[in-house]
């Protein structure tokens, strides 16, 4: 592999992670400035996206799966799994703790998930963990006490229920990354997260909030713009620039410059959304970042499956 292929691989990961980051501040705009409803958001999101990625995977090599999922049941049923629990489960309570708190905290306290990880294998698997993984358990204790307290604890800085749907998130992010392994394996990742995105869209349509049921005439110019960034430049674009960047870089500089995301989510929401982040939240926050950086290095010993985030 020429070195120019490697540096082509690196910017389109960072690329695509920092779409993710910046996709979960202009949401919160979203939310706060334009009076868009959050599960309106996610249903347009999920649809939308989710009907483009399996477009695209129509038009590749391995075009034939796309189709042919829907012919075993035992598939089916875990895709169905998958889409509402994994894929709808992240989406919803990501953007929920985004709404009832910022972005930058949601991003961070999402990325909590390597250690809901860890705690299932040791748990339900009974896999000791090494010492690796006690300092990241540890890392990532120490920097979320910081990030919602400040160093302190009579005060938090975002409230109760985005606390709540921001560790969810990480919940369900860690159950779509042990999930979906199996399945990315057998079908690709394009067609599973396109699948999931529309099964969770669909049950959103029909179940939560319908993606016609929102009123356009009181968008102003940029909100449009906005939502097309959420839903393309934030999910589309930043899914195929992640995926193919693992043509030209291990998954393991992969994984290590996906921490891209949570970075573009904090500095964009001190520049653009003036939230303030004191000095023990932004230990907190390095802390966080440190635990993943480790828990990725851990992954290359262990050739762990490449998961995706989005």
């Amino acid at each position: 592999m020429t070195n120019g292929n490697r540096i082509k691989g690196l910017i389109m990961v960072t690329c695509g992670a920092s779409l993710w980051g910046l996709s979960g501040t202009v949401a919160q705009h979203l939310f706060q400035n334009d009076n868009i409803s959050m599960p309106w958001l996610v249903t347009t999101r999920l649809l939308i996206s989710g009907i483009l990625l399996i477009l695209i995977a129509s038009l590749g090599s391995n075009r034939r799966n796309v189709w042919s999922v829907w012919k075993d049941s035992k598939l089916v049923f875990k895709l169905i799994l998958f889409g509402l629990f994994g894929m709808l489960g992240v989406q919803f309570t990501y953007f929920a703790s985004i709404n009832e708190g910022n972005a930058a905290v949601a991003t961070l306290l999402q990325y909590l998930a390597p250690v809901f990880i860890i705690l299932f294998f040791v748990f339900y698997k009974k896999v000791l963990p090494r010492w690796l993984d006690w300092i990241g358990v540890s890392l990532a204790l120490i920097g979320t006490f910081l990030l919602l307290t400040n160093g302190n604890i009579e005060e938090l800085t975002v409230s109760t229920p985005a606390i709540v749907w921001g560790i969810l998130s990480g919940v369900t992010l860690a159950f779509y990354t042990l999930y979906s392994g199996s399945l990315i394996k057998e079908l690709g990742s394009t067609i599973v997260v396109g699948w999931g995105m529309i099964i969770g869209g669909i049950c959103m349509n029909f179940f939560v909030h319908p993606i016609w049921d929102t009123n356009v005439t009181s968008w102003i110019s940029l909100t449009t713009v906005y939502i097309a960034f959420v839903v393309i430049f934030g999910t589309l674009i930043a899914f195929y620039m992640y995926l193919e960047s693992l043509k030209y870089i291990s998954p393991t500089e992969t994984s290590l410059l996906g921490c891209s995301e949570p970075i573009a989510a904090v500095i964009s929401s001190v520049v653009w959304l003036n939230i303030a982040f004191e000095t023990f939240q932004i230990i907190g926050a390095l802390s966080i970042l440190l635990m993943i950086v480790l828990i990725s290095l851990k992954k290359e010993n262990n050739n762990q499956t490449q998961s995706f985030s989005i």
